[in-house]
């Protein structure tokens, strides 16, 4: 166990070397690696925890960014793109696979796989690029955490559904009890309890024991919200916000970096494990559903973007960069079966794919739309 785990992270280290070198982002280089090498593992249970591990970490230390009254006010901001997001990505996805003879419940999955941004691939982007400061990072940030609010409870439905298991109202009506119960104790742990703790951070921050302490708050909240049939993702947000009232960020930045990036390539590595070929079905609708999601999810970019308050260039960045589908998507096409486990796995990598490079080249389609941003030029008044 000990030799595999060393070559294993060797080998990462050969495959994001490789993608540095030719300029193609770790991310989409680390789920090739887990397609190629997927049948080397007898057992990916473990991969699988230390990946979410890295997934729980990533979103904490993006918590850290969103003191709670920011929050507030982005979220007011984000409503309306969020809704346009669930009709677009959501809603007409479903009702494509319909026309095509697919039934209510798989087209129901189809379209849960179409829905989410993937969290993870677009934060780690924002990251690595150097755009977290960007003006529009706030507004896709805003949105992905619209998209952690609804995608559990599209998860949940499916459970039930695919379990034969009916629905009740009271069922459905619980789970928005949960992520209302969740939200409303990060908010007072934050404004009663950790904002008073700042002194208290300062003095032992330093300490070797503090690490223990931020991780497992981290690991806690987010594995409380899996017991609760919610997403581990937005558990470890909202610890991150109510953490974010010490009004301590850098230090806790600094402790948590060096472990996420060990583990965060994990998850990607395992998602491609994940990934099995076959022979594909109903290729012609794989296709439209790639072209049209992706469009629709720049389409939310832009209209959003500019309800958000976004200038046209700005928001036609924020659209291309949100294309990118990931975890939620693998975890709703982890319930279909048959051959439309594989139709959502190429889907996942494909737009996977294509999102990478598209936020990649947002900022040069950009410039090619509306032309090169002029720099104000500042007029030495003589003395």
């Amino acid at each position: 166990m000990i030799l595999n785990s060393g070559l294993l992270f060797l080998l990462l280290f050969v495959a994001g070397f490789i993608g540095v070198k030719v300029k193609v982002p770790n991310v989409i280089i680390y789920i090739l690696l887990g397609i190629v090498v997927g049948g080397l593992f007898t057992d990916l249970k473990l991969l699988h925890v230390m990946g979410e591990i890295g997934i729980i970490l990533l979103f904490f230390l993006l918590g850290l960014e969103f003191p709670i009254k920011r929050l507030v006010g982005i979220a007011k901001k984000v409503a309306p793109a969020g809704v346009l997001d669930v009709l677009l990505c959501l809603g007409l996805p479903m009702a494509l696979c319909m026309v095509f003879g697919l039934d209510l419940l798989t087209s129901f999955i189809i379209g849960g796989i179409t829905y989410a941004t993937s969290s993870s691939i677009t934060a780690k982007l924002l990251e690595s690029n150097k755009r977290m400061a960007n003006t529009e990072s706030e507004f896709m940030l805003g949105l992905l955490i619209f998209e952690d609010l609804v995608a559990p409870i599209v998860v949940a439905i499916l459970v039930a559904l695919t379990a034969g298991i009916g629905l009740t109202a009271f069922d459905f009506s619980m789970i928005f009890v949960k992520i209302i119960g969740m939200t409303i104790l990060a908010i007072l742990l934050g404004v009663f309890v950790f904002s008073k703790l700042a002194t208290f951070f300062d003095t032992y921050m330093n300490s070797d024991v503090m690490i223990l302490l931020i991780v497992g708050l981290a690991l806690a909240f987010g594995g409380w919200a899996l017991q609760l049939g919610l997403s581990e993702v937005l558990g470890a947000f909202l610890i991150g916000i109510t953490l974010a009232e010490v009004k301590r960020p850098e230090p806790m930045e600094h402790l948590l970096l060096p472990m996420k990036d060990l583990l965060l390539p994990l998850f990607f590595l395992y998602f491609g494990t994940t990934i099995e070929f076959g022979a594909i079905p109903m290729l012609s609708l794989l296709i439209i559903l790639i072209v049209y999601t992706i469009v629709a999810k720049v389409i939310v970019g832009i209209v959003g973007g500019k309800w958000y308050g976004l200038n046209k260039r700005t928001a036609l960045k924020a659209g291309l960069s949100l294309t990118a589908r990931g975890e939620f998507s693998v975890i709703i096409a982890s319930l279909a079966v048959g051959e439309y486990a594989l139709f959502g796995g190429l889907y996942i990598l494909i737009t996977a794919s294509i999102g990478i490079v598209l936020f990649q080249l947002a900022p040069k389609i950009a410039n090619k739309v509306y032309g090169n941003e002029k720099v104000k030029k500042k007029i030495a008044i003589p003395s």
